[in-house]
C-alpha cells in the first residue's frame, strides 16, 4: 500500500520558518520525482517545488530563495524548508510522488496546514 504522510505544518509569524516532512512508503522512491504543492482557500492547487530523482529542482517564482526542497532516499523522506514565511504562504501543503512513465497518475498525501499569521 502506497502512503505519503506529511507533517510539520503549523502556525507561524511572518518572517518565521517551518520544515515540512513527507514520509513515503510502498513505492520505489529513489527514481520518483517528488514535489510539494499547495492550495490556498478559494485557489487552485499550485506547484511549490519539485526534485527529480537525479537531484535537479524547480521552484515557483513566489518561493525562490526562501524555500528549499530536499530528499533522503535512504529514509524515503522529502523535506520542504520554508524560511521568511509570508501570510500569502498560508495554504494546505501536499506531497506528490510522480512515477511516470511507470504510472500515469501521481500519488498524493493528505496535506498539512501552514498558516502565516501576525
Amino acid at each position: 500500500q502506497v502512503q505519503l504522510v506529511e507533517s510539520g505544518g503549523g502556525l507561524v509569524q511572518p518572517g518565521g520558518f517551518l520544515r515540512l516532512f513527507c514520509a513515503i512508503s510502498g513505492i520505489s522512491f529513489s527514481f520518483a520525482t517528488m514535489g510539494w504543492y499547495r492550495q490556498a482557500p478559494g485557489k487552485q492547487r499550485e506547484l511549490v517545488a519539485v526534485m527529480r530523482g537525479g537531484g535537479s529542482t524547480n521552484y515557483a517564482d513566489s518561493v525562490k530563495g526562501r524555500f528549499t526542497i530536499s530528499r533522503d532516499n535512504a529514509q524515503k523522506t522529502v523535506y520542504l524548508q520554508m524560511n521568511s514565511l509570508k501570510p500569502e504562504d498560508t495554504a494546505v501543503y501536499y506531497c506528490n510522488a510522480d512515477l511516470r512513465p511507470f504510472r500515469a497518475n501521481p500519488y498524493w498525501g493528505q496535506g498539512t496546514q501552514v498558516t502565516g499569521s501576525s
